[in-house]
């Protein structure tokens, strides 16, 4: 199983809006659940949003409902985050990642991996 590869992270102001993507390079989307996690410096990574594998079920942590938008094109092979109104809380480094095995209510966790690289959102004045 290849890691996915993040992308679409840059510096914004607060109040700007970023399009992750995330990509199954070189092979395909598993059909199974797939989560946005983000980490900052010193904290624990953390669950951001995730999506079934139909996408019938959205599910994200509290901190951004109403504000970020998880899709997937599973023709296309690539999961998106649209993040709205960023705030600089927001920052840090954002992964996406398959197989994620509890995406319900405010509760996303993540399985062990693989992890890539992530992408780099910055959210500052």
């Amino acid at each position: 199983q290849l890691p996915l590869v993040a992308s679409g992270g840059a510096l914004v102001e607060p109040g700007a809006s970023l399009r992750l993507t995330c990509s199954a390079s070189g092979s395909t989307l598993d059909p199974s659940t797939i989560g946005w996690f983000r980490q900052v410096p010193g904290k624990e990574r953390e669950g951001v949003a995730c999506i079934t594998a139909n996408g019938d079920l959205k599910q994200y942590t509290y901190a951004v409902k109403g504000r970020f938008t998880v899709s997937r094109d599973n023709a296309k092979n690539s999961l998106y985050l649209q993040m709205d109104s960023l705030k600089p809380e927001d920052s840090g480094l954002y992964y996406c990642i398959e197989r994620v095995p509890i995406c319900a209510g405010n509760i996303i966790f993540p399985p062990g991996g693989p992890w890539g690289q992530g992408t780099q959102v910055t959210v500052s004045s």
